[in-house]
Parts: C-alpha cells; structure tokens; sequence
C-alpha cells in the first residue's frame, strides 16, 4: 500500500468515525453542530479522494477496496446512531434498507470478483444519485434542528426515503446485470 493523499483521506474518514461517534453523544447543546461537520467532512473527503485519485494517477487496488469500505461503515454508523435515537417502524424501514442494500451487494461484488466478472456490477449513475440523497438526508438528520425555520428532521426524512428507493432501484440493476451468472445452472 501506498501513503497517496487519496488512500490518507480514506483513513482518515475512518479514523473519524470513533471521534464522530463520540461526539453525537456528548450532552452539550453543540453536539448536532460539531457531528454534523464531521459527518460533512467525511463525506466531502469521499468526494475529494476519488477526484484526486483520478487527477492525480494515484488509483490503486487498496484505494478501490477500502474507499467504498470507508462509505459504509460511517453510512451503517450513522444510520445506527441515529436509529437509536428515532426507534420508529418509519425510520427504521428506509435504514435498513439501506444498510441492508450494502450488505447485499458488497457480497454480490465479491462474488462476481471471485468468478472473474468483477466488471458486471461497477457503479451506476443511480449509485451517485442515491448516495447525494444518503449523504444530504444523514447530514439533516444529524443536524437534528431547524435551521432558519426549515424543517431540517422532516425534509431528511424524507430524502432517506428517496434514498432508500434510489437504492432498491440501484440493487435492481446490479442484480439485473448479475442475474446471467447467479441463475446459470451449475455444471458438476
């Protein structure tokens, strides 16, 4: 492995999660604030590392594994932060869909690598979009506050649910495209 700028934006959006974690539960009156950057700065480091990575020629194997391994740990750890603090049927629903999704098709890819067909299921434009509408709607949500009067809980609510269509209609596709290979009959 490599110390490229790329691959020490992704270790560093993981080493944020334990301070994020901790700080969504201090009890002071800030704590939504300050979560809520570090989840933004995390969110911007995904951004930031895939772009330089491009800009830059510093791809890797070792940056593809663990930037989309990095995504979802602090996703599942926001979703489950927040779960906890909303343990309603209707917040529940769309977080594990989500958190479900990823389980799901992170063991469709590694499938598809280990038979050699890694390709049939790279990123969709759904992907991108589902994950602006994940990223904004946990970024309202962590908020938890109305900002200026508008109803920053309500409206993340909402855009995690378009989120958690964005990703069943993402999951359809990388099933589509996987489907030759998962219902071909084996040969013994």
């Amino acid at each position: 492995m490599s110390w490229t700028i790329p691959n020490i934006l992704t270790f560093l959006r993981i080493a944020l999660i334990p301070v994020f974690v901790g700080v969504y539960y201090l009890p002071y009156s800030w704590s939504h604030v300050a979560t809520t950057a570090l989840f933004g700065l995390a969110a911007l480091t995904d951004w930031f590392d895939g772009y330089l990575a491009r800009k830059l020629e510093q791809t890797s194997p070792f940056g593809a594994f663990l930037d989309p391994v990095a995504d979802k740990l602090i996703v599942a750890v926001a979703l489950i932060m927040l779960v906890q603090t909303n343990p309603t049927f209707w917040f529940v629903i769309p977080a594990a869909v989500i958190v479900g999704r990823e389980i799901a098709i992170s063991a469709l890819r590694e499938w598809m690598a280990e038979i050699g067909e890694r390709t049939q299921v790279s990123v969709s434009s759904i992907g991108k979009i589902k994950t602006t509408a994940q990223m904004t709607a946990l970024l309202l949500l962590l908020y938890r506050q109305p900002l200026w009067g508008f109803p920053t809980n309500e409206f993340g609510v909402l855009l995690l649910y378009v989120a958690a269509i964005l990703t069943l209609w993402s999951m359809a596709i990388y099933l589509k495209a996987a489907w030759p290979l998962l219902s071909a009959s084996s040969k013994a």
